[in-house]
C-alpha cells in the first residue's frame, strides 16, 4: 500500500500547535527548528516543500501575558496578530541558517471560495516553489469570522494539497500516528500502520471526541483532511514532529506513522474546488431513486428526487446532497434558489457541476 512520492512533486507538510509550544511558555524554538529541518530536507532530496503551519495564537498568549487562550473571538484575534509576527520571525530566523527565504501566506474560506482568486494562489505558490521560496502557510486568524473559517489547518493544509498537485500530505503530530483506540485511555491500543481512507475504523476513529490543550483539532480533523487529500489521489501520512528523519522516511515509502492510501484516481480541478474550496450554502435531502440515480449511473440531480429543502442558497451556489439516511452523497452547483427547487425543470444540479462523495 505505502510507496514513495513522486519525484520531483510538491510536499505539504503540516504541523500543529502543540508540536510547536510549551503551554503558558508560547513556541519551543528547539520545535520549530525540528520541523524546519525536516521541511529543508524534503527540498534538498528533489520535493519542493510547503508548510501549513498552526501556533500564532500560542506564540500570542506570553507576551500579552496569558496562560490560556482567550475564549472570545476579539481576544483570539489579538492574540493572532500579536503571535503572528512571532511565528514567522522564528520560522525565518531557523530558516535562515539554511539560507533558505520564507514567505507568509495568509488564507480565509472567501478567498478560496471565489474561483479567480482559487486560480491566483494556486499561480503565486507554484512561483514561490519554482523560486526556491518555502511558502509558511495559515488561516488569517486576525479577520476571520466563523462564517468564513476552514475550521482548522488540517482541512486547510488538505486544500492546499489540491491547490498544488502534492505528491504527498504529511501531518506532523504529537503522537506516533493513529491508534485503534485512544491510548490515553487505553494503553492496549495498536499504531495503525496503513489504511485506505474508506475503511470502517476512520469512521469510528472520526467519531471519538479527541483534542488537544493548545490546538484546535484532533484526530478527527487530520482524518477529515487526509480523506479530502484522497480524492486528489494524494496519499497522507500522519506522522510524530518529533522524529528528526520523518519526512524523509515518509516520501520515501517507509513504515512510519499511519498511511491512509488514497482515491485510485483523482478529481478534475474544478471538481476540486467544488467539493473543496466553496462553501456549502444549503443542504438538499434526496430519495433512494435519486441517490442511486448519481452513485450509479452518473446522472444529473432532478428536482422531482428532493425531499427536504434546507438553506437560503441562491442560483449558482453549492449545496450538499444527503440521503434518507442522512449519509452524504455529494456536493453540487444549484441551479435555483432554495424558494424554486420544487418548481426547476430540468436539472436542478447538472453532472458537470457535481461531485459524488458517497
Amino acid at each position: 500500500m505505502r510507496r514513495a512520492a513522486r519525484a520531483g512533486r510538491p510536499v505539504v507538510v503540516k504541523v500543529g500547535s502543540s508540536s510547536l509550544s510549551t503551554p503558558g511558555a508560547g513556541l519551543d524554538p528547539s520545535a520549530v527548528q525540528r520541523v524546519v529541518d525536516q521541511v529543508e530536507s524534503l527540498w534538498r532530496a528533489g520535493h519542493p516543500t510547503l508548510l501549513v503551519t498552526s501556533g500564532a495564537v500560542s506564540a500570542g498568549l506570553p507576551v500579552l501575558g496569558l496562560d490560556a487562550p482567550p475564549d472570545d473571538l476579539p481576544g483570539s484575534q489579538v492574540a493572532a496578530a500579536v503571535g503572528q509576527s512571532k511565528l514567522m520571525e522564528s520560522y525565518g530566523a531557523a530558516f535562515g541558517t539554511r539560507s533558505r527565504v520564507t514567505a507568509q501566506v495568509l488564507l480565509t474560506r472567501d478567498v478560496l471560495a471565489r474561483r479567480d482568486q482559487y486560480l491566483h494562489s494556486r499561480e503565486a505558490l507554484e512561483r514561490m516553489l519554482d523560486l526556491g521560496v518555502v511558502p509558511i502557510i495559515n488561516e488569517n486568524d486576525t479577520v476571520v469570522v466563523d462564517e468564513l473559517k476552514l475550521g482548522d489547518n488540517d482541512r486547510l493544509a488538505a486544500i492546499v494539497s489540491h491547490l498544488i498537485d502534492a505528491a504527498m500530505l504529511i501531518i506532523l503530530t504529537d503522537t506516533p500516528g493513529l491508534y485503534s483506540e485512544d491510548p490515553r485511555l487505553q494503553p492496549q491500543a495498536e499504531l495503525i500502520s496503513a489504511v485506505r481512507y474508506t475503511d470502517d475504523v476512520l469512521d469510528e476513529l472520526w467519531s471519538t471526541p479527541s483534542k488537544g490543550v493548545l490546538g484546535s483539532g484532533g484526530v478527527a480533523t487530520k482524518i477529515a483532511a487526509a480523506r479530502m487529500a484522497a480524492w486528489s489521489g494524494i496519499p497522507t501520512v500522519i506522522a510524530p514532529a518529533n522524529d528528526l528523519d520523518v519526512t524523509i522516511k515518509a516520501v520515501a515509502g517507509e513504515e512510519v506513522g499511519t498511511w491512509i492510501d488514497p482515491h485510485h484516481s483523482k478529481l478534475p480541478a474544478r471538481k476540486l474546488w467544488i467539493a473543496f474550496g466553496l462553501p456549502a450554502r444549503g443542504k438538499l435531502t434526496v430519495d433512494d431513486g435519486a441517490r442511486n440515480a448519481l452513485v450509479t449511473n452518473g446522472s444529473s440531480l432532478l428536482a422531482v428526487g428532493v425531499t427536504a429543502v434546507e438553506g437560503a442558497f441562491g442560483p449558482g451556489d453549492a449545496v450538499e446532497i444527503f440521503d434518507s439516511a442522512g449519509s452524504l452523497v455529494g456536493k453540487g452547483l444549484c441551479r435555483s434558489a432554495a424558494g424554486s427547487v420544487s418548481a426547476t425543470v430540468g436539472a436542478l444540479v447538472h453532472r458537470d457541476d457535481l461531485v459524488v462523495l458517497a
